[in-house]
């Protein structure tokens, strides 16, 4: 077995370990969830957020707030549809992040003839998105985002948030890779959703970020492509690199104020444009293919 499948597999196991352990159920109702974004963020009225459809998931966050997501189905895709997962608010000061997730709900909503199957999950981090001054970490302190089971988090996860960042307390990954409720519960809906790409929105650095296989989109609207790189720990490093899924990441320019519609609007039209002709159309993800008897059996 080659040095590279070894290194796969064992990270394999990290991620199926790092799914484990006692989670809080949410302590919020849909209305009470609804209700405290829509005191956070303007752009999201309570009572269209209480009729989008909008599920519980089983697993709260750290204070037990409820994690968001719903579930858009293709009715134009006569085979089985690509799908995609949309995740916005990994960050929790990044408010821009869930209004454009949410705006772009209402287009999904719209657009029965869009061809592909979307999970979408506007506010990952409720935590830090409710806190009195919204923060981007989650409540106990931790960065999502760095937080990901990447087979280089026990080595380096620590020490570059140490070296590189100077124990930045905004970039902190945790006592342990996929310690947080947040990330574990992000990391099944990968699993069992299989998706073909993720999309992932973020702010302020007003780019286009893309990491894994397939050629990138040189641009989506006003966003160009500036490949930003990976991290221990980061969404792109363990979905991108490691289980071989394209994830697209668009950083919005600010954190608080969005797009206008027309704006987020292009950016949309894009990208769909970019995700019918960029979808692997034979091979699974990499992941997939690691959890064939066969495809290792038989692995270069």
């Amino acid at each position: 077995m080659t040095a590279w499948l070894a290194r796969l597999r064992a990270g394999l196991f990290i991620f199926a370990a790092g799914t484990t352990g006692a989670t809080a159920a949410p302590l919020a109702s849909l209305e009470g969830a609804c209700n405290n974004l829509a005191g956070k963020i303007k752009s999201v009225p309570a009572g269209e957020c209480k009729s989008a459809g909008l599920n519980i998931a089983s697993v709260a966050s750290v204070q037990g707030q409820p994690i968001l997501w719903r579930d858009y189905r293709s009715v134009k895709s006569k085979t089985p549809a690509k799908r995609v997962l949309l995740v916005g608010g990994i960050h929790g000061d990044e408010l821009s992040s869930v209004a454009v997730t949410f705006e772009w709900m209402r287009r999904l909503a719209d657009q029965e003839q869009q061809p592909f199957y979307w999970r979408v999950v506007p506010c990952l981090n409720p935590d830090g998105v409710l806190a009195g001054i919204s923060r981007r970490v989650n409540a106990r302190g931790v960065d999502l985002n760095r937080n990901f089971p990447t087979p280089d988090w026990n080595a380096k996860a620590e020490r570059y948030w140490r070296e590189k960042t100077k124990s930045d307390v905004r970039r902190f990954p945790g006592p342990k890779a996929g310690s947080e409720p947040e990330t574990r519960w992000l990391m099944e809906q990968i699993k069992t959703f299989k998706p073909d790409a993720i999309v992932s929105i973020h702010a302020p650095y007003g780019v286009l970020d893309f990491d894994g296989p397939r050629t990138p989109p040189q641009r989506l609207g006003f966003l160009n492509l500036s490949e930003l790189g990976t991290y221990p720990g980061s969404l792109g490093n363990y979905a991108g690199e490691f289980l071989g899924i394209p994830i697209i990441t668009l950083e919005l320019p600010h954190s608080e104020a969005s797009p206008t519609v027309a704006q987020s609007g292009r950016i949309w039209t894009d990208l769909l444009k970019w995700l019918e002709r960029n979808l692997p159309q034979g091979a699974p993800p990499l992941f997939q293919r690691l959890s064939d008897p066969n495809w290792l059996r038989n692995a270069p």
